[in-house]
């Protein structure tokens, strides 16, 4: 067999599989929005969910889903910004350092029923904290901390040598090389792996159900101090998400359009993902436009 026969049988086998991962992906988010979207209306999104009767809707998981995203990051952001500039600018090549790196990788990969049960017997249970989104919103931060620490890391990492030699150079600082140069370029990245790794968080429900609990009490959203026990801000409430009443309504849900609930939520969550996704991109491409002066061909 020749050469030219053996590269086009490689690369032929290549697309092939590509393209079975890519017609694997778009059947399921076909399926998916094709039998949801129909079931989405003004009143699915804005009304509150119905345990017995027909005519639910998702307007108070889906706020706890977007509330809970953004506590997550507000806990777990400046953890993992610090980490990941540690290991990017001091950390030396230690074996301290490849203990560290492999502990972000052991906790990358620990399965969210295992994060939810540690959340459940320390938060829950140990701190007293009991079914709440800020228990959820804890938990969340071990699964979110080291895909925003790596994130971070390799966004700084891409930003060329050259920049901090020149920022020495001036008589800077290294940490004013850091924070005035580094991060500046390296804020295109940075925001990227936040929004990619907002939406794992946004579709996460297993870790939720031991944590934030499975139920969504009714909140006043119009009371705006978050020490009423009703607020719609109290951290301390227990809030049903979005992904967790998918998994309640198609195993526990006992009302007449428990199907078309479930797929209309599974719509709404596959769609605030996707946007997640598209606009990490889009906004990256964006800002290095903007931070260089350069556009896009």
């Amino acid at each position: 067999m020749s050469r030219k026969t053996t590269d086009r049988l490689a690369t032929g086998t290549i697309y092939a599989f590509v393209g079975v991962v890519v017609a694997i992906l778009c059947g399921l988010i076909g399926y998916i929005l094709i039998t949801g979207i129909p079931d989405i209306s003004w009143h699915f999104l804005t009304s509150a969910a119905t345990a017995f009767t027909a005519g639910g809707g998702i307007r108070d998981q889906l706020f706890n889903s977007l509330y809970l995203l953004l506590l997550t990051l507000v806990i777990s952001f400046p953890f993992a910004l610090g980490c990941g500039i540690y290991l990017s600018e001091y950390a030396p090549q230690n074996w301290v350092t490849g203990l560290l790196r492999m502990a972000i990788e052991v906790l990358s990969s620990l399965p969210s029923v295992v994060v939810g049960l540690f959340g459940y017997l320390i938060f829950v249970i140990r701190f007293n904290l009991g079914f709440s989104i800020l228990a959820g919103a804890l938990a969340l931060t071990f699964f979110n901390l080291p895909i925003l620490t790596r994130s971070i890391e390799e966004a700084l990492q891409d930003v060329p040598n050259l920049q901090r030699e020149a920022g020495v150079s001036l008589g800077l600082s290294n940490w004013r090389t850091i924070t005035k140069i580094v991060l500046p370029i390296a804020l295109p990245g940075i925001l990227t792996g936040i929004i990619i790794s907002a939406g794992r968080v946004f579709g996460e429900a297993a870790a939720l159900i031991y944590t934030s609990g499975q139920s969504a009490p009714t909140v006043d959203y119009g009371n705006w101090n978050f020490l009423s026990a009703d607020s719609f801000l109290n951290p301390m409430r227990p809030a049903e998400t979005l992904a967790v009443h998918i998994w309640k309504v198609n195993t526990e849900g006992i009302t007449p359009d428990a199907v078309a609930i479930s797929a209309g939520a599974s719509a709404v969550l596959i769609v605030i993902i996707l946007i997640f996704n598209v606009g990490a991109r889009f906004l990256g491409q964006r800002l290095y436009q903007h931070l260089t002066a350069s556009k896009s061909k």
